[in-house]
């Protein structure tokens, strides 16, 4: 059932395979609409004489609507010229009554009468004969202009969605080498202590790389490789600090076959070694708590910090800002963000409902949350 309504939707309505073939149908359909309602509405003639009577007007329903179809919907309504559009439709209508007469004066009638059909309909004007004419030359136009309307919507939302695509590419692009820079500068400080450490480090940091260049591609990792990207992210910054600090890491719930937006929680971690533990004077502390509960991530980053250092929440760097903007694009109304000064430790508070992505949103006021306190 679904196969046939993406031929019926995709195919058949938008391909240009089936043009001809959609007119058919179209006509054919029409036509039968049309005896039946005449039978309905009880009149002189059956079934079969209603469908050829239609048939009959077909050419001239086709040289009324086509050329409004092919031409001026595309180039006048379309284009924004609904005035020119609107006069040309009452010309068309003023042209339409009087050809109608004619038609039916000198073409239609007469044909029935040398056919010998025993009811001939009257002479002249008649009032019904116009409102089916200019309903049965709308429908087509009407249909048309639905037809490209949805067309137009369907590219610009495409042109939207890789416009979308292409920012946050360039915004993962840029976390790149933000990371990059700063872990590089701990493995070099190491170096030139000719410390064992360094290549452990530098092992880590090969990881890192191998999941930024390859998994960082896709538009979802697995949850559980990017807290494990964390993970080594932090233990190459406790190679460094070694025992001056005190580091707390709790993961909570299931984490397999979860799925979210790479390197979205990482810079939230980088930036509380940056800006906090870096810049102060006694023993730092970091506390990282991750949990997933019913598809809905919880991830609380709280580190020790100068108090005469202020962090500027709106504005914390490369990482963070670009961190915003992907979580506005990939996961809008679907998740919830908090960063906190308290003076001498800052706290980072996100909440991000999995199944919120793009393609399915999903509001975080639908879901029950409990707010991760400070």
């Amino acid at each position: 059932m679904k196969s046939l309504d993406s031929f019926l939707y995709n195919d058949f309505i938008f391909s240009a395979r089936y043009r001809v073939w959609r007119h058919i149908v179209f006509w054919l359909l029409f036509t039968t609409l049309w005896a039946v309602f005449w039978v309905v509405m009880g009149a002189p003639t059956s079934f079969r004489r209603n469908m050829f009577n239609m048939s009959l007007w077909i050419p001239f329903f086709i040289l009324f609507s086509y050329p409004l179809m092919y031409w001026a919907i595309p180039q006048l309504l379309l284009k924004g010229k609904v005035m020119q559009f609107f006069l040309l439709i009452l010309a068309w209508g003023v042209v339409l009554l009087y050809t109608h007469n004619g038609f039916r004066t000198y073409l239609y009638i007469p044909m029935q009468e040398a056919m010998g059909f025993g009811f001939i309909p009257p002479k002249g004007p008649q009032a019904h004969s116009y409102l089916s004419v200019t309903t049965t030359v709308a429908s087509p136009i009407i249909m048309k202009f639905f037809k490209l309307w949805s067309i137009k919507q369907r590219d610009w939302m495409q042109a939207q969605q890789e416009k979308i695509t292409a920012e946050l590419q360039l915004l993962k692009a840029q976390v790149h080498p933000h990371f990059l820079f700063n872990t590089l500068n701990n493995i070099y400080s190491f170096s030139l202590e000719n410390s064992p450490k360094t290549p452990h480090m530098i092992l880590k940091l090969s990881s890192l790389l191998s999941y930024m260049l390859n998994d960082c591609k896709a538009e979802e990792v697995q949850l559980e490789k990017e807290i494990e990207i964390m993970k080594n992210y932090i233990d190459l910054e406790k190679e460094r600090y070694g025992n001056k600090i005190e580091i707390s890491w709790d993961v909570e719930g299931d984490i397999k076959n979860k799925f979210v937006s790479p390197l979205l929680m990482l810079p939230f971690l980088e930036n509380a070694f940056k800006h906090g533990i870096s810049e102060q004077i006694e023993k730092p502390w970091l506390s990282v708590n991750i949990s997933v509960k019913s598809d809905t991530l919880r991830c609380k980053i709280t580190n020790s910090k100068n108090e005469f250092v202020r962090y500027r929440t709106n504005s914390t760097g490369i990482g963070i800002n670009n961190v915003k903007k992907r979580l506005d694009f990939i996961y809008p109304d679907s998740y919830e963000l908090k960063m906190h000064d308290e003076g001498n430790f800052f706290v980072v508070s996100l909440i991000v409902v999995l199944t919120g992505y793009m393609r399915n949103p999903v509001l975080l006021s639908t879901v029950t949350t409990q707010t991760i306190s400070a």
